[in-house]
């Protein structure tokens, strides 16, 4: 197979049991991979919450925004990860809307959607799939496992669950738990969804000629709290200011998704607004309602210590090297989260590098600024943490000591950032 092609498809792994304790009689994985597989070149690329397996291709029927080609900068011919050289694999989670099971999949016992009552999902669920995938593709070391956001999480969850089955692990913008503000936002965003008329306690798909309507204005609320929080400050302010977008009020018509309020006309709709309203838009037509409640579930309650009591000991049986990035700007999931989980890689003895990015992009960053992340991630792709590329906040650290500053707090710099 050529790098330019995808091998894209969705795989029958017969019956699959959730953590939670029920099973599904047959969970359907899609996937796509891109390059040839050579037998020791294998890279699997995790996608975050909302994300696809569409990595890198502009052309996969149903996707669209982010879960289209969501990091073609750094996957593809000549990119960071490199499909000349590398078998590149991503892999859609269980519970998503992109082709494989969830809550808008036929439950072959009724013939229906399965709505709520497929079960819930974790990060350990979409692992074990992806792990199961892979034997189905032949698929068995991996080079490098990498992902963003809780695709991070679940990268981390591969050197828990199984620690023998990659060279390399390079968590993106992530951390071992969600702290509780960022709780706090993901219980509002479901709170929005479950209080759509239209949810209907998950049974809002409808069949045939039933006219069932999805809950699109809290999915859209609830998507608007989330582009909230992949931004930072800075980003926003020099992209909005407080500049007006020109119209009285929002999406305006019969069809509006959010209809405006009569005193709307006397105050200017700002440019913010403006965005939040079209991407809520946008999302609302390609994400299922129920399978944004049921992965944000599985982000809120992934604890990377559970089972083990601290992370030193969940990810002390790895066997390769890990490659942490983080963001200056991201409140989401921050630099401090990344550097608790490299001081946990250290004192587990596990090879690590925690490299910082100078930015203000907020935690959108590592899909925005491929000339940040690329670098690095190529380097220790092809080199290991010998990279040239890669800093490391534990060579910021014993400079300092050296130096006798002892209230050092880390600077925190990128080779790459702008």
């Amino acid at each position: 197979m050529s790098a330019t092609e995808v091998d894209r498809g969705v795989v029958e792994l017969g019956d699959f049991r959730f953590e939670c304790g029920e099973s599904i009689p047959n969970l359907e994985i899609a996937y796509e991979a891109y390059g040839e597989f050579t037998g020791d070149n294998a890279v699997l690329v995790c996608h975050a919450l909302t994300g696809s397996q569409n990595v890198a291709s502009y052309n996969t029927p149903g996707t669209a925004g982010q879960a289209r080609a969501w990091w073609g900068d750094i996957v593809g011919p000549g990119k960071a990860i490199d499909t000349t050289d590398y078998y590149v694999v991503c892999a859609n989670v269980p519970g998503s809307c992109y082709g494989s099971s969830g809550p808008a999949s036929t439950n072959p016992e009724t013939g229906e959607p399965y709505g709520t009552d497929f079960p819930p999902v974790t990060i350990g669920d979409w692992t074990r799939a992806q792990r199961r995938l892979l034997d189905h593709l032949g698929v068995g070391r991996l080079r490098l496992i990498i992902g963003g956001s809780v695709g991070g999480m679940n990268v981390l969850e591969w050197a828990k669950q199984y620690p023998d089955d990659a060279e390399l692990i390079a968590p993106v913008a992530a951390a071992a738990t969600l702290d509780p503000q960022c709780l706090a936002i993901d219980a509002v965003a479901r709170r929005a969804i479950r209080s759509d008329p239209n949810w209907n306690g998950g049974d809002y798909y409808g069949t045939g000629d039933d006219d069932a309507s999805p809950p699109q204005q809290g999915l859209a609320i609830a998507r608007q709290l989330g582009h909230i929080m992949y931004l930072s400050k800075a980003s926003m302010e020099r992209k909005f200011g407080r500049r007006s977008a020109g119209r009285d009020s929002g999406i305006e018509g019969s069809d509006a998704l959010f209809p405006p309020d009569k005193a709307a006309a006397f105050f200017p709709y700002r440019e913010v607004e403006s965005y939040l309203d079209y991407n809520a838009e946008q999302f609302t037509e390609r994400y299922d309602a129920n399978s944004y409640l049921y992965l944000t579930r599985a982000m809120d309650d992934y604890d990377l210590a559970e089972g083990h009591g601290t992370i030193e000991r969940a990810i002390s049986a790895f066997e390769g090297e890990a490659l942490l990035l983080s963001f200056t700007a991201d409140w989401h999931f921050t630099v401090s989260q990344s550097e608790t989980l490299a001081e946990a890689f250290r004192a587990a003895e596990v090879p690590v590098a925690h490299h910082v990015v100078d930015s203000d992009h907020g935690h959108d960053a590592f899909l925005v600024e491929p000339e940040n992340v690329g670098p690095p991630v190529r380097d220790f792709l092809n080199n290991g943490l010998e990279g040239r590329a890669i800093t490391d906040t534990a060579a910021d650290d014993d400079e300092h000591v050296e130096d006798g500053d002892e209230d050092f707090a880390p600077v925190h710099s990128s080779l790459f950032s702008g």
